[in-house]
């Protein structure tokens, strides 16, 4: 039994002719014109898809953005208020606290007048001599 071998020629000739059936397939398939077509309509339908995600991925931003600044306004509006009441809390301590230092100086110069008045009344007494 004897094997043919293929010299190189041979092989390198059976390859090119391989590489050259195979591009001619892929050239015939590309060059379909209701391919070219189907392939030119999903690029299509690719791009709406994406343009609509875009769209939508925006209108969510843009809601987003509106709570935020909502967020935002309240929380201002919140600190406003509690610096408000700090103030008006404060403004009414600084009252009492005058009031209660009006009340100790008057509570002081009864305590001095009543201490002022015995020594005059002791004074009195010494000078009459009984």
């Amino acid at each position: 039994m004897s094997f043919r071998v293929p010299d190189v020629l041979e092989r390198r000739n059976n390859a090119a002719a391989v590489k050259k059936a195979m591009l001619e397939k892929f050239r015939t398939i590309t060059q379909d014109p209701v391919l070219a077509e189907q392939q030119r309509l999903k690029r299509i339908a690719i791009n709406e898809a994406r343009d609509a995600r875009m769209a939508e991925r925006e209108a969510a931003r843009k809601v987003q953005e509106a709570e935020l600044a909502a967020q935002a306004e309240r929380e201002a509006e919140l600190a406003a208020q509690a610096a408000r009441e700090a103030e008006a809390a404060e403004a009414l301590a600084k009252a009492e606290e005058a009031e209660r230092a009006l009340a100790l100086a008057a509570e002081q110069k009864a305590v001095r007048d009543a201490r002022y008045a015995a020594r005059k009344a002791a004074k009195k007494l010494r000078r009459r001599g009984y």
